[in-house]
């Protein structure tokens, strides 16, 4: 293909983890960021619309803009300078994979720019934002859509992502519940300990197999197969209202868990609604589709 001047990418949300799924499941979420990236003959512009404006750089540290650089450096072809507009609905730091959507929207966008087919450069995208990301789960949804499994190999030298795509079960109709208040992947990632039970380990490996089932399947199996001992319960101090809500939400029968690091809540519902009586002060309610496309990309 030619090297366009000019690319719009539209990105999904994502939720990870999933209960026991830890840097391994994830699903893709029918909220959007919106990047619009021209090349330029100069320099670096970034304007921001919605979520971070105000907040986040409008330069070369901008995340999209990093995402592109990264991209650049494996495939070449890197114009002079860049324009870039984004649209954002989002949550930042909230667990609703913002940081993978930025890096997949950038990615995606640079690898159209070096007049690349994004389909048969999809490995290099998953290299590139799950390297930035540290782990698949979140840039793997964003990219594919739909439900994912995401593993690491280790080399000599670095590792390999990779991830799997599957068809989530059209009777889940998830309800994000999105908390006020941030929270930072690194601090919750603190809290977790070098090594757990091995009850604990194989109680959650056992939930985490029966997950790939209820998310393509079985839905009915949700509410066990989001039982987890390895992280949220050592990561409760960080957003304690969130996990409360978790409880009742169980309590309840519907399946659910913290969104990735959190502090958003993510119930797995049969009809979009939530239970009465639920204590949902500083939470707002956002049902969400699976999206089922991933990255979308319009040149013009």
């Amino acid at each position: 293909m030619g090297r366009p001047r000019q690319v719009r990418v539209r990105v999904p949300a994502s939720s990870a983890n999933l209960g026991p799924g830890f840097d391994s499941l994830g699903l893709a979420l029918g909220l959007y960021d919106e990047v619009e990236a021209c090349a330029a003959d100069d320099g670096v512009a970034v304007e921001v619309v919605g979520e971070g404006a105000g907040q986040v750089p409008c330069d070369d540290r901008h995340l999209v803009v990093r995402a592109m650089r990264t991209a650049w450096n494996i495939t070449g072809d890197a114009p002079a300078g860049l324009r870039l507009r984004c649209v954002n609905a989002i949550p930042h730091s909230r667990g609703l994979g913002s940081s993978a959507a930025a890096a997949v929207a950038g990615a995606v966008a640079a690898v159209v720019l070096a007049g690349r087919d994004v389909e048969l450069e999809r490995d290099t995208l998953l290299q590139v934002t799950a390297g930035m990301e540290g782990h698949a789960d979140n840039a793997a949804a964003s990219l594919l859509g739909g439900f994912v499994i995401a593993w690491e190999t280790v080399g000599n030298t670095a590792g390999r992502f990779h991830a799997v795509r599957l068809d989530a079960h059209p009777g889940i109709h998830p309800v994000a519940l999105v908390a006020g208040t941030e929270s930072s992947t690194s601090t919750t990632r603190g809290l977790l300990p070098d090594r757990v039970p091995l009850v604990d380990a194989a109680f959650t490996g056992s939930r985490t197999a029966l997950s790939v089932l209820a998310f393509t399947q079985r839905p009915e199996l949700l509410l066990p197969a989001t039982e987890d001992r390895l992280h949220q319960g050592y990561r409760r101090p960080a957003y304690p209202d969130s996990a409360d809500l978790v409880d009742a939400l169980r309590a309840h029968g519907v399946p659910a868990a913290i969104s990735g690091a959190g502090p958003t809540v993510l119930a797995l519902t049969t009809d979009g609604t939530l239970p009465a009586g639920l204590d949902l002060h500083g939470f707002s309610t956002l049902p969400l589709p699976v999206d089922t496309v991933g990255a979308q990309v319009e040149i013009d």
